[in-house]
């Protein structure tokens, strides 16, 4: 939790542009993360593998919140998207109060879409009632469609169940949804992470209409980070991706995408120095294309250490990060 003087809570984490999708077309987007007190989750606990919530403040008011919104207005270009980010949930009335959501819609009055993210439980018709659901869109972190693995790998405190609901009443208000995955959640093996994330698309796109497929980064003062420190944890290889955004493709009836955080870094998802940045290029012309031909021949080494992972963790019956073990020079940045 961050420790931060009233100017400093009076301006949003960061801000910035990229291009995004808006019903098939490509778009400009402004991407703006704001400083909040917070996900309620994370007091709780949170998920395993998150630490957004280092950037929150329990200190934060309405009226910073307001002037944050102020100086991102000032940098808005008239973009027709808007991606608006809090560690927690936009809907949540007691991270971002009613009266900052409506003068969230009114600045951004040039947008024609404005994505924000919210839990399940927040999601319900009483409050979808309350925004403009005509410009809206909402990503849900549902991370994965197995049970077994949301309770125990992720700890998301919400389950399957909770997800299909808020979707199903999205879907009544005509609102897009946005599903974001986890691709290899800790304690799962290479091979696992990659089944469960297909699988995890073909339910989640019938309720999509994109599906963002997040390679876990390895985020600070999180249980995977300490995972990770010991060796017990790798993030995924960049072709587990590939055969996630290729299998999932084929059994997806939405956009499947994937804009990884920390990829080609040791925190984040990566095979080596030598394909990293050809791979990672394929992934963002995909994500837009929707082309797996994009993903045909790409070759390197290290494809055959991803292989062999593949088969040695399952007849270890191990998720610990092998390749890791079998090296006698690490570092850690």
């Amino acid at each position: 939790m961050a420790r931060l003087t009233r100017e400093e809570l009076q301006v949003p984490v960061s801000m910035w542009r990229e291009e995004d999708m808006i019903a098939g077309e490509r778009a400009e987007a402004f991407v703006l993360i704001f400083r909040t007190t917070g996900c309620w989750w994370s007091y709780q606990g949170g998920c395993l593998m998150c630490g957004y919530n280092a950037a929150s403040s329990r200190a934060v008011t309405i009226e910073d919140l307001k002037a944050q919104l102020a100086k991102a207005t000032e940098r808005y270009r008239g973009e027709r998207m808007v991606k608006l980010y809090t560690s927690g949930s936009f809907l949540d009335e007691n991270e971002v109060p009613p009266e900052v959501r409506d003068e969230v819609f009114s600045a951004f009055g040039k947008a024609d879409r404005i994505l924000f993210e919210s839990r399940p439980e927040f999601i319900t018709d009483d409050s979808l009632s309350r925004i403009d659901c005509a410009r809206s869109a909402i990503a849900i972190g549902l991370e994965s469609s197995n049970e077994e693995i949301l309770r125990k790998s992720v700890r998301k405190g919400f389950t399957v169940a909770d997800y299909t609901r808020a979707a199903e009443v999205m879907l009544d208000r005509k609102v897009p949804l946005r599903t974001y995955l986890l691709l290899k959640p800790p304690y799962l093996t290479e091979r696992a992470a990659v089944e469960d994330a297909i699988s995890s698309i073909q339910y989640s796109s019938q309720f999509s209409e994109s599906v963002s497929v997040n390679p876990v980064n390895v985020q600070r003062d999180t249980v995977v980070e300490a995972l990770w420190r010991r060796g017990n944890y790798r993030p995924p290889y960049l072709w587990s991706l590939v055969e996630v955004l290729r299998q999932g493709k084929e059994v997806s009836g939405c956009r499947v995408m994937s804009s990884p955080s920390g990829g080609g870094t040791a925190r984040g998802v990566h095979n080596c120095d030598r394909c990293d940045r050809k791979i990672l290029d394929a992934v963002q012309r995909f994500s837009f294309n929707q082309d797996a031909g994009e993903f045909e021949g790409l070759q390197c080494g290290c494809r055959k250490e991803w292989a062999a992972v593949m088969d040695v963790q399952d007849t270890m019956g191990t998720s610990v990060d092998i390749s890791r073990y079998l090296s006698s020079e690490l570092e850690f940045d």
